[in-house]
């Protein structure tokens, strides 16, 4: 291919934090090169199976390759499963005839970025997360042009650039949208709105509390949209969808900017996506970090927090007395909710797409 019409394969997949990013820089490529060729990489098991085709994408999937945490079968298997799919990974780069290859993390990158090197492919890579995965520490190891979400990200001669995200957020105007976005939600466009999301698989513990916390939330003339997660309808002690005045519950929204709009104030957990669109937006959030893993999610709200733009509570603190004693508080000041809004879209990065094609492309013409 000739620099004006370049093969670019874009390696990365498993959860949508890894999808999402994926797919804007895919966009922005098409502005900004239409005549390129793009291709996705992912597993057979991860929702890129769903999510890219439906985005226009190209997909190919390579074998999953988890790396075991401790002494097992699976780490006496681990070297051979990775030749494996470090062979399927270059297959898929010669018929590509790959310029680049863009790597955003998850079980396919290691492998891709194995093929890409012995191939002399250049390599670019994002990072979504203020703690680094494994496989993007391998691909910054092996000199791959490195981009990150977060300032301070350890990862050798890092360039912050932000999150890539949809047009469709980074654009979003949350005044001239609010009424619609309510209404579409099936909310009054008039009254204080609480927005609440554990992300697209949800989270139980939030869950909980927030269906204890229902008739207080109501008792203060707050509105509450509960986004519980696919699967995750929560239940009253009949075994019925829970329901009261003042509260709707969903298990999915198809597009969150409608939620970001409508919110007065959000709720939601501090995965990497979800912290850099709420500064993009300017979303004054209450950010409950994910209490198991490495500690990426309150790594990711940090700054944020720090900044004054959303609130930081443990997953173990999270109960309905703190709902009562911080939440409804927090939810009536129109005036701190505008001051954290402000501070939060001071914060925000909204051209991160951008900025990632042109690594991208400029990594072609290197």
């Amino acid at each position: 291919m000739t620099p004006t019409q370049p093969s670019i394969v874009l390696a990365g997949g498993g959860t949508a934090g890894h999808i999402s990013p994926l797919l804007a820089i895919a966009a922005a490529l098409r502005s900004e090169a239409p005549d390129a060729s793009i291709l996705a990489v992912g597993t057979p098991s991860g929702m890129e199976t769903r999510l890219v085709p439906a985005a226009g994408v190209q997909l190919a999937t390579i074998d999953r390759v988890p790396f075991p945490r401790r002494p097992s079968a699976d780490l006496l298997r681990l070297p051979a499963r990775l030749a494996g799919a470090v062979r399927q990974a270059g297959a898929i780069l010669d018929r590509a005839h790959a310029d680049v290859l863009v790597g955003v993390g998850g079980y396919v990158c290691t492998p891709m970025y194995l093929a890409a090197r012995k191939r002399g492919i250049p390599l670019v890579i994002h990072e979504a997360n203020a703690r680094p995965g494994l496989a993007n520490r391998v691909g910054a190891f092996l000199k791959g042009r490195v981009a990150v979400a977060f300032e301070g990200t350890p990862l050798r001669d890092a360039v912050h650039v932000g999150m890539p995200m949809r047009k469709e957020i980074s654009g979003l105007d949350r005044k001239t949208a609010r009424t619609a976005a309510r209404e579409a939600l099936g909310l009054d466009p008039h009254q204080p709105t609480l927005i609440v999301t554990g992300g697209s698989s949800g989270a139980q513990s939030i869950n909980r509390t927030i269906a204890a916390s229902v008739a207080l939330l109501a008792e203060a003339g707050i509105q509450t949209l509960h986004v519980t997660g696919r699967g995750k309808t929560v239940l009253d002690p009949a075994g019925q969808p829970l329901a009261a005045e003042g509260y709707r519950q969903v298990e999915y929204i198809d597009g969150m900017e409608r939620a970001y709009a409508a919110a007065d104030l959000l709720l939601a957990r501090s995965g990497a996506a979800t912290v850099c669109e709420v500064a993009a937006v300017g979303v004054p959030a209450v950010l409950v970090p994910l209490p198991i893993g490495n500690g990426e999610q309150a790594l990711n709200a940090a700054g944020l927090v720090s900044a004054g733009g959303a609130v930081l509570v443990a997953d173990r603190d999270f109960t309905p007395e703190w709902v009562a004693r911080e939440l409804v508080p927090l939810i009536t000041d129109k005036a701190r909710l505008a001051a954290m809004e402000a501070k939060s879209y001071r914060l925000g990065i909204r051209n991160a797409d951008q900025r990632m094609a042109g690594l991208v492309l400029e990594a072609v013409s290197a």
